[in-house]
């Protein structure tokens, strides 16, 4: 009911202030319609063993708010990346105001009026407004920095800036740097605007202005494209919503379907488009899903992410011995600080972490370690290995000070190559030998050494967070099956995964986050996937 009386209200304001463009009729041909500035037709993108985008078609019209929703992994950011010019299409075609296009660069796209303001800003710090905006631009010999000055300080106005445009861009808050953002593709003349998760950096207020800026540019003429995983925030603002599964658009709601059916059930249509045709669950393993003794707590936690905010919010979580706790959420919500937290790489600022009842909150990393928690990072490349190292060196990355992989200070290499040896042979790793830098390995192999790195071990709680993600079938189903067998030996297992159909296969016990927030836990024979759907999107249950 709250969100209904906001978009109401917002869509009130909009009409008022600026005139109502929503509603508008389609006759004739699409791409002959004077409201479409760019088709999409037949958009196939393939990469090596996934169909990112197939057959895709977009229709993109003047004055419109048309959101592309998605769960992760459905193509969105693909088809998006093509529109901006990063990437080709491997079939389809492009139509701009009735000309067929070829986007080879981001330039090109620019120049025939679409911009793109990427979830990660490409402003530069250091730089002031001004310099940010003009950079790169394509102005002939000699460009009127007075005129461009002006014509700024008018753009950053209209747009809730009382700034200088002589002000340094790392001065501004992380909502007026993306205004900014906004500010440079319109400065260069865009009508179309693409938003890859344009909310995910902004508080609730930043949010709130950002969709009056929006409803604004709506009214001016300028098409916007809204690329988002929330529910919510797609019927608040949209005229129109694509649904993109599996790199294929399901359907799509126009202002008819929108605004003239009762609320719930655009929602029902909506969730049975994201989440539809899940494969039947499987039975866990004999013995699992029991009632057995806790392993980990957590106990109203709390932790900052990377830019300072709340990422994690009195979080509470029970981890049984034997168990497959399955965590469902869209990236970006949490989940990879949750693990960081677990782990002891991430500090908590509130509650408690208790491990076979001993409080280990805050004690860091190693102490995790030796506490007995593994940890396998969705950063395998990153975060979770060194590339320049040895498989046989990555393989007793977190045990390398123990014996028999040293003593009194110095390396035991043959122990280690024996260690590597065993573990290549067990987990199937395909490596020329324990000696090979680790970069020459495909990514599933170093997804199936950072696994076997961390069940050596033998850790009571493992943190898998999207332990399959990038991984062929055969692979992913190694993984799946060792975690698996891992769980029936007794440890507590956290599988974080936005993939709902493998949760639904290994998981005893499925819980939804949500902006850092655990909003439900579903024990599996209670498992509701409208309900999950609904939650992932931040929806109420």
């Amino acid at each position: 009911m709250e969100g209904d009386v906001r978009a109401a209200r917002l869509r009130g304001e909009a009409r008022i202030a600026f005139g109502d463009s929503t509603g508008q009729t389609e006759g004739g041909p699409p791409e002959e319609h004077a409201n479409v500035l760019v088709a999409m037709r037949g958009i196939t993108k393939r990469f090596p063993g996934v169909v990112a985008n197939q057959g895709i078609d977009l229709l993109i019209r003047r004055g419109e708010i048309h959101t592309v929703l998605g769960e992760n992994g459905a193509g969105k950011s693909t088809l998006m990346n093509i529109l901006a010019g990063m990437t080709p299409p491997d079939e389809g075609s492009i139509i701009v105001r009735g000309e067929p296009v070829t986007l080879e660069s981001p330039h090109k796209a620019l120049s025939l009026g679409i911009g793109t303001v990427y979830q990660h800003f490409t402003l530069v710090p250091t730089l002031t407004i001004i310099e940010n905006v003009i950079l790169g631009r394509d102005s002939g010999f000699l460009l009127d920095v007075r005129g461009a000055e002006r014509r700024l300080q008018e753009m950053l106005g209209d747009f809730g800036i009382s700034t200088s445009p002589r002000t340094q861009v790392g001065h501004l808050s992380v909502g007026q740097q993306q205004r900014v953002e906004i500010i440079k593709v319109l400065f260069r003349g865009s009508e179309v605007l693409l938003l890859d998760e344009p909310t995910s950096v902004l508080t609730p207020l930043e949010v709130q202005e950002l969709f009056q800026i929006l409803l604004r540019l709506k009214a001016e003429g300028v098409a916007v494209v809204f690329i988002t995983h929330k529910l919510e925030e797609a019927l608040l603002i949209s005229d129109r919503i694509t649904v993109l599964r599996q790199g294929q658009n399901v359907g799509e709601l126009g202002p008819e379907a929108l605004f003239g059916a009762d609320r719930v059930l655009v929602k029902q249509r909506i969730v049975d488009l994201m989440f539809g045709g899940l494969p039947p669950q499987e039975s866990p393993a004999a013995g699992r899903g029991q009632e057995r003794r806790t392993i980990l707590a957590l106990h109203g936690v709390t932790a900052l992410g990377d830019q300072g905010r709340p990422a994690v919010q009195d979080f509470s979580l029970a981890l049984r011995a034997g168990e497959i706790f399955g965590l469902a959420g869209v990236d970006g919500n949490g989940q990879k600080e949750l693990g960081e937290v677990i782990a002891g790489q991430r500090r908590v600022i509130k509650g408690q972490i208790v491990l076979d009842g001993i409080e280990i909150t805050n004690r860091g990393a190693p102490a995790a370690v030796k506490a007995g928690i593994g940890y396998v990072t969705d950063d395998r490349l990153g975060e979770g290995s060194i590339s320049m190292g040895s498989v046989a060196e990555n393989l007793v990355l977190k045990a390398i000070g123990r014996p028999p992989f040293s003593k009194w200070g110095l390396l035991n290499r043959k122990a280690i190559e024996a260690n590597a040896l065993r573990l290549i042979r067990q987990f199937e790793v395909k490596t020329p030998g324990p000696s090979t830098r680790l970069f020459v390995l495909s990514g599933g192999n170093v997804q199936k050494l950072i696994l076997a790195r961390e069940l050596a071990l033998n850790p009571r709680v493992l943190v898998a967070n999207k332990p399959t993600s990038g991984l062929d079938l055969k692979t992913a189903r190694f993984v799946l099956r060792t975690l698996k067998e891992r769980a029936n030996q007794g440890s507590a297992i956290l599988l974080i995964s936005s993939e709902l159909d493998e949760l639904l296969e290994l998981s005893d016990r499925i819980g939804v986050i949500y902006n850092g927030c655990l909003l439900a836990t579903f024990g599996r024979g209670e498992v509701d996937l409208e309900s999950i759907g609904r939650l992932m999107l931040g929806a109420p249950r």
